[in-house]
């Protein structure tokens, strides 16, 4: 077993976080070591989800992992999930403001319209497809991540007056 290794994050500038990440088609123990590795850089930066982009990888790939830290206090706590090749497949009307941070926009935190809720579609490691409903801060992380692997940041989505998320079609 591989020790995990810290990665080091793009920020503003790099152009990685400007491009449109590559689907993902080999699930295998490459794909599981970035995702470790992704994991720990993100713990060490008090982040709540990485996207494979923000680590130099255009792999359509993000963790979720939202806890209570010095950054998000009130964040609720859930185990970190990979989430590969996701889709948006249905957004609630309903949106709301919060302020946001990035990792790779360091000392910048942003108020941000998401949906409150969403239908997704995703792989695990093992190319797995789940199925899910998220709400509130989950599905603000994973709107934000999924932003990334579009290459889009905050600093892009604060100037789109269109709509938070494009729902694209299966």
């Amino acid at each position: 077993m591989h020790s995990s290794q810290h990665l080091t994050i793009a920020t503003t500038g790099d152009n990685i976080l400007t491009l449109k990440a590559a689907p993902v088609t080999v699930f295998d123990d490459e794909l599981a070591v970035l995702a470790s590795n992704m994991l720990l850089t993100m713990q060490k930066a008090n982040g709540v989800g990485i996207a494979a982009t923000q680590v130099f990888s255009n792999t359509a790939m993000f963790i979720m992992a939202s806890n209570p830290n010095e950054r998000y206090p009130d964040a609720p706590i859930m185990e970190p999930t990979v989430v590969i090749n996701p889709k948006i497949l249905s957004v609630s009307t309903e949106t709301e403001n919060g302020i946001e941070g990035c990792l790779s926009v360091p000392g910048k935190r942003l108020n941000i319209v998401r949906h409150r809720q969403i239908e997704v579609q995703y792989q695990s490691l093992n190319g797995q497809i789940h199925h899910q409903v998220l709400q509130g801060f989950v599905a603000r992380i994973f709107q934000h991540e999924y932003d990334h692997l579009q290459g889009i940041t905050l600093l892009e989505r604060i100037n789109l007056m269109t709509p938070p998320i494009e729902v694209l079609p299966c």
